[in-house]
């Protein structure tokens, strides 16, 4: 009898899924954004796809594939865009969507398992009490909270409150190490560093707390300009005007939106760029002031003020933006992808220009305006007109020559992509978590390959990458 067939029937009474196109279908998320990690990536597949409905389910699966050295990578709702959940080595695919539950809400915070939808959790909250998370990235109405935090970095609401990682954005943690016998963790303050953006390589997530803000109806705004550069100068004024209450600041080159956004398309001309914006409600008639005496702005688009059947058709500001902004995109145009750009405080509208003056249409621009180390910056996830892998590591290092560095989208392991550089504390972590390397492996260059140079830019495909 194979392993995968002995841990069937270990786990006998679980919900197991082995029909190999839902197994394949399950083994993915949005890879397919990188045409580098589409061919690389395509005939990834796990064995099986467990879902637990328990934390004891949960270490039921883990004692047995410890025992039988069979990998687990675990997966929320799977819209990571860099192969984040994908089983490298086979294996199991943990499903948490089952572990749901919103388990206590107070004035300040929420608990929830991690596999709860963040559109659920603010629904919940918001009718509870008149509270939300404070971000969320643009896939809020599908992605998890356990998800969000393995994998992401930050998102709609940054430009209030830094990223996912800034110290009290995560309250606590509770966690399962893949052992002999799993351990219950509870992490919080500098701990949580340990297992946030870790792609679940070193601990499962189990449940999560979460500060909570104050909800608004947001209003929806598009800005329109003539010129991308008067967008950007607008975003980053606005932006820093501390009274001003915003939830997203996302200045967008022409033509994407009057392209890509089609169902706001009646209200863009094609060569106008847009900044688009959240605003609380009250902060209103201030931010129409600012906008006329700055001039140059045209409103184009206010939710508040729109028709009843244009409210129920459109959908919300944060799915134009962010990562929302490339998928409307590759529904338009497939060969496209994008890239991820720190411009530092404080050149960073003089560092777009040089950009987007050298890269013109190739690179259309996209801008997120966010707080990072307690100043209002941007972050890039410019369109890419993609041409081929050597021209598309050009425009990287173009970037990263004139002082942008970028946060490689087109990598799947932690260095080359969201961390830059090795995490020790994650690192000697999973030392202690995971010492059989069992929890998404391939994914952590420093555990398999340390002397592998990340720095030289090349993908590093792991031996014995699963192509099934």
């Amino acid at each position: 009898m194979s392993a995968i067939a002995t841990l069937k029937a270990e786990l006998e009474g679980l919900q197991i899924e082995d029909n190999p196109q839902i197994v394949k279908q399950k083994s993915r998320d949005f890879y397919w954004y990188s045409p580098v990690l589409k061919e690389k990536l395509e005939n990834v597949t796990a064995d099986l796809v467990v879902t637990p409905r328990s934390e004891d389910e949960i270490v039921r699966v883990l004692k047995a594939c410890y025992a039988a050295g069979i990998p687990v990578t675990t997966r929320g709702a799977g819209t990571g865009n860099y192969g984040q959940a994908m089983p490298l080595s086979g294996g199991v695919v943990l499903n948490l969507a089952e572990m749901n539950a919103i388990k206590q809400i107070t004035n300040g915070s929420v608990v929830a398992e991690a596999g709860a939808i963040l559109s659920d959790i603010d629904t919940a909250t918001k009718f509870h009490s008149g509270q939300e998370l404070r971000m969320h990235p643009s896939t809020h109405r599908t992605a998890t909270i356990g998800g969000f935090i393995a994998g992401g970095s930050g998102g709609v609401g940054s430009i209030n409150w830094g990223g996912l990682r800034d110290l009290g954005n995560v309250i606590r943690l509770r966690i399962l190490t893949m052992e002999a016998e799993p351990q219950v963790l509870e992490l919080s303050g500098y701990d949580l560093q340990k297992v946030m953006h870790a792609y679940g390589t070193n601990g499962i997530i189990t449940e999560v707390e979460m500060p909570l803000t104050a909800s608004y109806d947001w209003v929806d705004v598009l800005v329109g300009f003539d010129d991308f550069m008067d967008a950007v100068a607008y975003s980053n004024e606005l932006a820093n005007l501390d009274g001003l209450l915003l939830k997203n600041v996302a200045p967008i080159a022409a033509p994407v939106p009057h392209d890509y956004f089609l169902r706001h398309q009646k209200f863009i001309r094609k060569d106008q760029s847009v900044a688009v914006l959240m605003v609380a409600p009250f902060a209103m008639d201030a931010f129409v002031a600012f906008t006329q005496r700055r001039g140059k702005g045209e409103v184009l688009y206010r939710s508040d003020k729109a028709s009843e059947e244009d409210r129920k058709r459109l959908p919300p500001a944060y799915e134009l933006s962010w990562n929302h902004t490339t998928l409307r995109g590759l529904r338009v145009d497939p060969t496209i992808t994008y890239l991820q750009v720190l411009y530092p405080f404080p050149d960073q509208v003089e560092l777009v220009r040089k950009l987007h003056e050298m890269f013109g249409d190739e690179l259309p621009g996209h801008l997120e305006f966010v707080r990072f180390d307690g100043n209002i910056t941007c972050f890039g996830l410019p369109i890419v007109r993609y041409s081929t892998e050597e021209r598309l590591n050009e425009i990287i290092r173009l970037h990263e020559d004139n002082g942008c560095p970028i946060f490689n989208p087109h990598r799947y392991t932690l260095e080359e992509g969201g961390m830059k550089q090795t995490d020790e504390v994650q690192l000697a972590f999973k030392k202690r978590a995971d010492p059989k390397g069992l929890l998404n492996p391939g994914k952590m260059i420093a555990w398999e390959h340390p002397e592998y140079d990340f720095s030289s830019g090349h993908l590093f495909l792991f031996p014995g990458l699963q192509q099934a």
